[in-house]
């Protein structure tokens, strides 16, 4: 029977495609994958695909040993001599010097990065035991004895100050206040036209040419500016009327309401006015009425009278202006005097002991919006004050005349213990001081440009130092010398 051929009939088939394989265990593929593997090494010494030489991993197959083997060679301690090419490669790299061990044998690790530490150094921070720090004798009373002669020489300071206050020799600056200096070799107005005022016949010493001369062919136009006087011109006045033309420009005007009025009347826009009844036309507006019953009559028209006031009284009240009215309007009327000029006055007042005094210098100065200082010293007292054309005068008038400097009444103030001796109305014993030479003159009287002051302060001062510097913040300062000199 030829097997090779194929049959096409109902019988067995004997081909090795239909028979029924054996299930391989896993032992018997990994003994054949390691007996394939062991041939190709040992005969032809064949290479992987691509000319690719096999890995490391799988040389060492075709030696494979069963485990029990090598545990008897290495309980008999035998090993096998021959070495496969893995192995010996494994072992040459294990016996390869390092870069970072030197060269002995069993060295430790050496970085060659790292500075070696000399022998016997200790390396790291090292803890110092710290030390007894004692005090010596007598080191803090010489501190104590220190502050009790600063605190004593303070002391001594402060009573000779006082002491020179009392006895009035404080520092007189005297001369040197007035002192002119000396004129500088040439003026700034001509600084640019010359170089010295010695050499002005030599035409070289002269700047009337070149580019830096001021001088030039170029005629300048100065813009033309507003006097400031004009500004303080008065409104020109209305023309005045004799009481015979005041009467007749008033009746003309009566005469056209009451013809307004009429017209209204006739054409039934208003109503018409009830008779106005008086009692002197009692008896011809009302005529048979007031016959019947004048006791009716009169008592009607002492009633419309009464309304008549009472409208006339309504009308003045409802044309007044309410206290914040008063108010705006006062400010708004001293802004606009302000706006036009501004005067300054100074006055010397020999001494503000007076609490009154104090209080209406003061509360005028507010009342009138002016602004300024009031420098009081226990030799004379200086008040500057600034503002307005018409407050300035108000204010004028007030120091000049109004207040009577040599009266002198007790004090009232709540601070009374508080004050200054020589600001006190009563001396020691509790008398009244002596104001009868007391005094008030003025200084300097004229006009500025800006208010040099915000708001009106007062300053106490014991010294003049102290009240040149009250004054020196405003540039104020000459008054003091200039008040101090006169008599």
């Amino acid at each position: 029977m030829n097997r090779s051929q194929p049959d096409n009939g109902l019988g067995p088939v004997h081909d090795a495609a239909s028979r029924v394989q054996k299930p391989e265990s896993a032992a018997d593929r990994m003994a054949a994958l390691k007996a394939r593997v062991a041939a190709a090494i040992g005969t032809s010494k064949a290479k992987g695909g691509l000319n690719v030489g096999l890995h490391p991993a799988l040389e060492d197959l075709g030696q494979w040993k069963a485990s029990n083997t090598k545990g008897a060679d290495a309980n008999n301690g035998s090993g096998s001599t021959s070495r496969t090419p893995s192995e010996q490669t494994r072992a040459a790299s294990n016996n390869r010097p390092s870069p970072f061990r030197d060269g002995r044998p069993g060295g430790a690790s050496v970085n060659p990065y790292l500075e070696a530490a000399a022998p016997g150094i200790p390396t790291g921070k090292q803890r110092a035991p710290r030390q007894l720090a004692f005090n010596q004798k007598g080191k803090y009373i010489q501190q104590a004895n220190a502050l009790r002669r600063q605190a004593a020489l303070e002391a001594m300071k402060k009573r000779i100050a006082d002491q020179t206050r009392k006895a009035g020799i404080e520092e007189d600056l005297g001369e040197k206040n007035f002192v002119v200096e000396a004129p500088p070799d040439i003026e700034w107005w001509d600084e640019a036209l010359t170089t010295s005022y010695d050499s002005l016949d030599d035409p070289d010493s002269l700047k009337l040419h070149g580019e830096e001369s001021i001088v030039t062919n170029l005629i300048q136009h100065p813009v033309a500016l507003e006097p400031p006087q004009e500004r303080n011109a008065p409104a020109p006045k209305p023309m005045y009327l004799t009481s015979k033309e005041q009467a007749k420009i008033r009746r003309q005007n009566r005469m056209a309401d009451l013809k307004e009025q009429q017209a209204k009347i006739r054409l039934g826009l208003i109503p018409a006015p009830p008779p106005k009844v008086k009692k002197g036309n009692l008896m011809r507006v009302l005529g048979e009425e007031a016959v019947k019953d004048p006791t009716a009559v009169e008592a009607m028209v002492n009633q419309q009278i009464a309304e008549r006031h009472q409208k006339h009284l309504q009308a003045n009240e409802e044309r007044k202006l309410t206290k914040e009215q008063k108010h705006e309007k006062l400010v708004g009327n001293q802004e606009k005097d302000a706006a036009k000029s501004l005067h300054l006055l100074v006055f010397k007042v020999g001494s503000l002991a007076n609490g009154q005094h104090r209080f209406k210098i003061q509360k005028n100065a507010e009342q009138l919006a002016l602004t300024g200082i009031c420098v009081m010293h226990p030799k004379f007292n200086l008040i500057i004050v600034e503002g307005g054309q018409w407050s300035i005068t108000k204010y004028k008038k007030l120091m000049l005349n109004r207040i009577d400097w040599t009266e002198n009444v007790s004090t009232r103030d709540a601070k009374h213990g508080q004050q200054r001796e020589w600001l006190m109305a009563e001396d020691d014993n509790g008398t009244l001081k002596d104001m009868t030479s007391n005094y008030c003159s003025l200084v300097f009287e004229g006009e500025v440009k800006s208010r040099a002051f915000k708001r009106w302060t007062s300053k106490v001062t014991e010294t003049d130092a102290e009240a040149r510097d009250a004054l020196a913040r405003s540039k104020m300062e000459n008054f003091w010398s200039t008040a101090r000199s006169m008599a």
